[in-house]
């Protein structure tokens, strides 16, 4: 049976984990960057509100987006960590 050889890859990528890795860290940081940015504007919105309701949901919901946003980010980076341990591969 002969070797099935494949043809080299077209986009010069040979290792698109290995970019992945090298991004997460900054990743990171514009997550907790932007998480940072929405609780403030979230927390400006409520303060300037004035018993508006729909101003003051709206302020809520900035905040809850952004803590949920942050949230899935960082959980799907461990759940990805804790793959690779449980299973021994390398998908970074």
């Amino acid at each position: 049976m002969a070797a099935v050889t494949l043809p080299p890859d077209p986009t010069g990528f040979t290792n698109i984990g290995s970019i992945i890795n090298k991004l997460m860290p900054y990743i990171l940081v514009i997550a907790g960057l932007s998480l940072l940015i929405m609780l403030i504007s979230g927390g400006i919105t409520l303060m300037t509100a004035g018993g508006n309701p729909g101003k003051s949901k709206a302020g809520y919901g900035k905040i809850t987006a952004g803590l949920v946003g942050f949230m899935i980010i960082f959980v799907a980076y461990f759940v990805v960590q804790i793959v690779q341990v449980i299973f021994g591969v390398s998908i970074f």
